[in-house]
């Protein structure tokens, strides 16, 4: 049976052409197309054809149908390339505003609590990548996109390449999570599941790499095995390491270093969720002299 490919409009084209010209990743392309593939599903029509009304109600659309402030923006920084670039009318967005994103705390596990979430997963590959999200403060993206030749055991790094922003920085290695990879390596090899110069943590066909969505099926997993009932995800442990190590007096600057974070205003946010300094803090009320 002949299967059809679906017919790419000349528009649609013409803002694919756009993002490659400007080499978006993948990810931030797809978001965009989505947005205004929405878009025109609400407009009934072509969206080249939409006026500062259309968007501006359509926004009000949104917010009236319960969007958070996160998914809304993203919509509008979709929107906004089509009609800067693809258009070529910027005035198109002259109603559109983002909105601003409340600030929350993460969530934090404690040591404890690390130790138990990653003991608790299902096998020795999604163990080691646990290991690897909170021995170095990775990203689930960068934890899945790791190759065995980014392993550094002389200076005991971790090459993390094109990161987020599109940035090369180095992680840290320490000698247990090393020891933790030569396992799992030696394991991997010994069945078949790795390639020479491969990925680290390899797909069910090794080609691939283990994607995202695997880690976070596997973090949640072991989160319910170990009986951890905060909510959980890959950046759980990311925001557990930079805290850890905030609270072990680590410099802020040097983990905003290891986080890769452009602000230090970003990495800040991590002394607000560091009990173990905040317990140290004595209050002016212990210094009040009775009257």
């Amino acid at each position: 049976m002949a299967t059809t490919t679906p017919v790419i409009t000349p528009l649609r084209q013409r803002m694919i052409d756009d993002m490659r010209m400007r080499k978006l990743c993948d990810k931030t392309q797809t978001h965009y197309l989505r947005a205004v593939r929405q878009f025109a599903k609400y407009l009934g029509r072509s969206p080249d054809t939409a006026s500062v009304e259309d968007l501006r109600n359509y926004q009000l659309h949104l917010v009236d149908h319960g969007i958070s402030p996160v998914s809304l923006n993203a919509a509008i920084t979709g929107l906004k390339f089509f009609c800067d670039v693809t258009l070529d009318q910027p005035k198109l967005m002259a109603k559109m505003q983002p909105v601003r994103v409340p600030r929350t705390l993460p969530v934090i596990l404690s040591r404890e609590e690390v130790a138990r979430l990653i003991a608790a997963s299902g096998n020795l590959k999604h163990q080691t990548a646990l290991s690897v999200a909170y021995g170095a403060g990775l990203r689930a993206s960068e934890v899945a996109t790791l190759k065995v030749g980014d392993i550094d055991s002389q200076r005991m790094t971790l090459r993390i390449e094109q990161g987020k922003g599109q940035k090369d920085r180095y992680a840290m290695l320490s000698p247990v999570l090393l020891e933790r990879l030569r396992v799992w390596w030696r394991v991997a090899h010994a069945q078949g599941k790795m390639l020479d110069g491969g990925w680290l943590f390899p797909g069910l066909n090794p080609v691939e790499p283990l994607s995202t969505r695997q880690l976070n099926r596997a973090i949640h997993a072991a989160a319910a095995d170990a009986k951890i009932d905060k909510r959980v995800s890959m950046h759980t442990l990311r925001h557990s390491f930079a805290t850890h190590l905030l609270e072990q007096k680590v410099d802020i600057r040097v983990i905003q270093v290891l986080l890769g974070h452009k602000k230090l205003d970003t990495t800040a946010l991590y002394a607000q969720v560091a009990t173990d300094i905040l317990r140290e803090v004595v209050s002016p009320l212990e210094n009040l002299h009775p009257a």
